[in-house]
């Protein structure tokens, strides 16, 4: 355990699951409401059970630097991600409370571009936002804005979606290319001018991909690739259902420009973070079913990348273009602070 926060703290990765497990989870125990889904089982959205019935709750910070970018803002993405994390387990989602905290001198207007932002994306979702808080910090003790949310919403208990019910022979599919949210944000703290390119974020609801997913049947666990991107998203599933997670380096979907921003940077894009894909282990005689209905819908990028198999529990592997195996770790490091 590190004696200092860092920024790597806070990147999705490594030592962020340490210092949750570490210092977080052993304090607070047993972190759930009866047999709901709480704390000890670190997915995205926790559970309260009311009967057959379970609200499904999810609470995330969002402070991207830069807080407009392409394909988005802060304010898309804070609702989007709230959505995203209730949808991935199998939630409807109802509600939303927010919390904004601004620097002194924040601009107006761009508070209202933001509030707008957030206005329509729960607008075209039917969601309400039911209430939050807003505070004004003084000037120079924020980096100008950070938004704060709590989703709610609503599942059947037999259709809930968690990160611990991947089964051996699951085929894995991701809904789309990886890592373009990631390379954005990348890109701009890195000074590079994107808007001369088709590059943008991939920041969207994935409330019509799930819906779609779900239709086919045969889902047993999904997961948004946020921070910490595919590669965590991977480690974490195989992890906490002791399976071992086999993919294919030639079929994973990664736009040109995402690779060329990568090459440029040093950056693997396995550890970009996908703000508008999911990450789903399927039935294996349901997975050609379920990438067709995604295309047919408008999801070209949709594939299977993988398998999962009985092996070494918690191990992801990669069958490189040239036929060889190599270990995919869980990130380490800042990988790219501030990304959401």
């Amino acid at each position: 355990m590190h004696e200092k926060i860092t920024l790597a703290h806070g990147s999705g990765g490594v030592e962020m699951q340490d210092l949750i497990e570490k210092l977080i989870l052993t304090k607070f125990k047993p972190g759930k409401v009866g047999g709901g889904v709480g704390l000890i089982d670190m997915e995205d959205s926790a559970t309260i059970p009311l009967g057959d019935v379970h609200v499904v709750v999810t609470m995330d910070s969002y402070t991207v630097n830069p807080i407009f970018f392409p394909g988005g803002d802060i304010g898309k993405l804070a609702i989007t991600g709230t959505i995203n994390d209730l949808v991935v387990k199998g939630a409807k989602p109802l509600a939303i409370m927010d919390s904004i905290v601004v620097e002194e001198g924040f601009s107006v207007s761009e508070l209202n571009r933001i509030l707008d932002s957030m206005r329509k994306i729960v607008k075209s979702e039917g969601i309400a936002l039911i209430g939050g808080d807003f505070k004004v910090m003084p000037r120079g003790s924020l980096d100008q804005i950070v938004i704060s949310t709590v989703g709610i919403g609503i599942a059947k208990a037999n259709e809930l979606l968690l990160d611990s019910n991947v089964k051996p022979g699951d085929a894995i599919i991701i809904t789309g290319t990886i890592g373009e949210h990631g390379a954005v944000i990348m890109a701009l703290q890195s000074g590079i001018n994107v808007s001369s390119t088709t590059l943008r974020s991939d920041c969207e609801p994935l409330t019509k991909v799930m819906n779609i997913v779900v239709g086919v049947g045969g889902v047993h666990a999904a997961k948004d690739p946020t921070r910490g991107g595919l590669a965590m998203a991977l480690n974490e599933m195989a992890k906490k259902s002791g399976v071992t997670i086999v993919i294919e380096e030639d079929k994973v979907p990664i736009r040109d420009e995402v690779k060329a921003y990568c090459e440029m940077l040093g950056i693997d894009p396995l550890v970009l973070a996908c703000e508008g894909r999911a990450l789903l282990a399927v039935s294996s005689d349901r997975a050609d079913d379920i990438v067709e209905a995604l295309r047919s819908e408008g999801y070209v990028d949709a594939c299977i990348i993988g398998k999962a198999v009985q092996g070494r529990p918690g191990y992801v592997l990669m069958r490189t273009s040239i036929g060889g195996l190599v270990v995919v770790e869980p990130p380490r490091g800042e990988i790219v602070p501030r990304i959401c």
